[in-house]
């Protein structure tokens, strides 16, 4: 009975591992598929499509080669979104976290109506919002200006609900001790509870980067000249009734890729513990 149960749990676990070897495969093929475009002429994918096919005669690295080549504004919106994505992870994981953090640990007057305010915006589309955001905009003269993009979107209430859900389920001894030594409220934070979220701040920092990366509405109404644009925006412009660029567009994709695929794998070690964790504590 025991062999007999013993040969069931392996071939569940190998059929298992075929699944996911399965699901795996799945779920890259179209990356693969996007990467060997890359290095094909435009004519091939308008004559056959998108499609894994190598052939060494059709493959090169002219459409990289015209990418970052001086002809080209790709580095320039390049450039821009790395800059706008790297100040607005920064500082919206700085006062998402603080406020979230307040949320947590004080008790103040109408502190769970400002919550509950919190929430309901996580709840109203960009669309509803869009036009006196932009005339708000305009007034403080941040049109075709990163931190026009940067500013609307600083403190965002899905950061300030993980990270009150997270810093609600830390014991509150090490707050206590730490006041006892004479650390003021902000050294409390910066010393104590920023180590101590910094599964949370893994997670958001993946989400908030890919956020503000692929960001494309807003950006398109708020920024104008093509040396301001980022990249969703300035691979958007590569297809116009005229003509379409997919040499350029499809190796820049490719190349788009790469921030966030870096990113992803130096905080993956934190990004599952921290996501279970805010979800489930408070």
């Amino acid at each position: 009975m025991s062999a007999g149960n013993a040969s069931r749990r392996r071939l569940a676990s190998a059929a298992l591992i075929v699944l996911f070897v399965l699901l795996g495969l799945f779920a890259v093929s179209p990356i693969a598929t996007l990467i060997v475009a890359s290095f094909k002429p435009a004519q091939e994918m308008m004559r056959y499509g998108l499609n894994l096919r190598l052939d060494p005669k059709l493959l090169s690295l002219k459409n990289y080669a015209y990418l970052f080549s001086d002809q080209s504004l790709y580095l320039t919106w390049y450039g821009n979104s790395l800059i706008i994505t790297a100040i607005f992870t920064v500082l919206c994981l700085f006062f998402s976290s603080m406020v979230g953090y307040a949320f947590a640990v004080y008790r103040f007057r109408f502190r769970n109506a400002l919550f509950a305010l919190v929430l309901v915006t996580m709840m109203i589309p960009l669309e509803i919002i869009i036009l006196p955001l932009y005339k708000l905009t305009i007034s403080l003269n941040l049109i075709n200006n990163m931190w026009g993009v940067i500013l609307p979107f600083m403190v965002a209430p899905l950061p300030i609900f993980f990270f009150r859900q997270y810093a609600g389920g830390l014991p509150k001894d090490y707050l206590d001790a730490a006041r006892v030594d004479g650390c003021t409220e902000f050294g409390v934070f910066f010393r104590v509870m920023v180590p101590l979220m910094a599964p949370a701040f893994s997670s958001m920092l993946i989400l908030q980067a890919l956020f503000s990366w692929n960001n494309f509405l807003w950006p398109l109404i708020v920024l104008r000249t093509n040396e301001q644009l980022t990249i969703p925006i300035g691979l958007a412009t590569l297809l116009t009734p005229y003509g379409n660029n997919y040499d350029m567009l499809i190796s820049g994709a490719v190349m788009a890729i790469v921030p966030i695929l870096i990113v992803f794998l130096f905080f993956q070690k934190y990004f599952i513990e921290g996501m279970t964790a805010g979800g489930i504590k408070g």
